[in-house]
């Protein structure tokens, strides 16, 4: 079966609907079963030996961990707090919402948990304080994608697993535009604040926002432990997950008490099922690679670069492009891993480093998560609000543009990532 039928039936597959990490399943299959020389056991083994990787047990460990926040309440905690800093603010629920999913994003390396666990508190809260239902999805969808930017990053952690890049390096380059994109979604809602009348809070007495302080403390310093004992080296990636979901157990259940060991059971199913997600995609992505391999698309793609763009500048641009394509309608995970080793060398040619790569393609495919045809970040806090996609897709796009900037300024400005790492020696 040649290369024009496989791509065919993987772009009928996706128009019908068919689960991508289905899709990549089926056409591997049926690829390999189509060629002579490659018996078909070749795909359980390609599924099995891609998950056969120490870095990826991080992905549901720090899916557990951000579980455990959001049942133990402490993700409740953060938004408190984050309220008394920042309500007083013309639109100051819309800028907590903002700064919770950046504290958020500090421990669970995961939007769509950020979505859900912030979503169902502060949508519904915005909406009976008179922010319209647009505003409520967008702010919160949007902010959410930091999830994935600001280190712990699932995301990051599967291409250090593809690309050997360093972990720690990844992680501390994602936190300068993490924070920056932040920034401009929060100067967004200052000046829509202005021209719309968002709704203010009472400034809160200095002697509440110490008790809140206090009281959120041991949340806030979560992800201080994780990317500080990842970036002096501590411990691994995979460690540092552990050590979330066993430090979030304990603040839930002896700190806190807003979490029985009779829950335990739930969460954890809730983890197998949500981790399950993105490892099936990464596994079948894995079997993909075999047949990618035997058409030989990395060496085609590798002469097309060669022969016509030589220019690392534009080689970023069509990288972004590229991806914020594919990120509308496929998952990160099984995207970078059916392009990224494609990508890397052609990079590594022209200048570009891996660690560069990295944190633009997960930036770029961040926005995927709000972007339809998949935007699951965006169907997650449109389902909360009871909202059309097409009104959520409305209320999403201003803040979109501050993905877009500041991804462009990664892209074609690498110290502004790189500053922290260098700094840091990791770079």
């Amino acid at each position: 079966m040649g290369a024009g039928v496989m791509v065919g039936l993987f772009v009928l597959l996706i128009f019908l609907g068919v689960p991508i990490a289905f899709v990549i399943g089926i056409v591997s299959l049926i690829g390999i079963a189509s060629l002579p020389f490659i018996p078909n056991i070749t795909v359980f083994m390609k599924m099995f030996y891609g998950l056969n990787s120490f870095v990826l047990l991080a992905i549901p460990l720090f899916v557990l961990a951000a579980n455990l926040m959001n049942h133990g309440q402490i993700t409740k905690m953060l938004v408190d707090f984050c309220i008394a800093l920042v309500g007083n603010i013309r639109g100051g629920l819309a800028h907590a919402n903002i700064l919770v999913s950046m504290i958020f994003a500090g421990v669970s390396g995961s939007s769509q948990a950020d979505t859900a666990g912030v979503g169902k508190m502060l949508i519904p809260a915005m909406i009976e304080t008179g922010y319209d239902k647009e505003t409520a999805v967008g702010v919160t969808a949007a902010s959410s994608t930091i999830g994935v930017i600001i280190p712990p990053s699932i995301p990051m952690v599967v291409f250090s697993g593809l690309t050997n890049a360093s972990v720690a390096a990844l992680f501390i380059g994602g936190m300068i535009p993490g924070i920056l994109i932040g920034c401009v979604m929060m100067a967004i809602v200052a000046v829509k604040g202005r021209k719309l009348n968002f709704p203010v809070y009472e400034r809160a007495d200095r002697k509440e926002v110490r008790k809140l302080f206090k009281r959120s403390f041991p949340a806030l310093l979560t992800p201080i432990i994780i990317v500080g004992g990842i970036s002096t080296g501590w411990y691994t990636p995979t460690e540092a997950a552990a050590f979330a979901s066993i430090y979030s157990m304990a603040i839930s259940l002896f700190f806190y008490k807003t979490l029985k060991l009779r829950d335990m059971p739930g969460i954890l199913k809730e983890t197998l099922k949500l981790s399950s997600l993105s490892l099936i995609a990464l596994a079948t992505a894995s079997a993909l690679g075999e047949l990618l391999g035997y058409y030989k698309v990395a060496d085609h793609v590798a002469e097309f670069f060669a022969a016509y763009i030589a220019n690392r500048y534009i080689f970023m641009l069509i990288v972004v492009a590229f991806f914020l394509f594919v990120g509308t309608f496929m998952d990160a995970i099984p995207a970078m891993i059916l392009f990224v080793p494609v990508l890397l060398p052609i990079a590594t040619s022209i200048g570009v480093s891996s660690i560069h790569l990295g944190i633009v393609t997960v930036i770029t495919l961040a926005i995927g998560l709000v972007t339809p045809p998949y935007g699951l970040c965006l169907l997650i806090a449109s389902s909360i609000a009871d909202l059309s996609i097409e009104r959520s897709l409305r209320g999403v796009l201003p803040y979109i543009s501050a993905l877009l900037v500041i991804l462009a300024i990664v892209a074609l400005f690498p110290a502004v990532a790189f500053f922290v790492p260098q700094l840091l020696g990791l770079m």
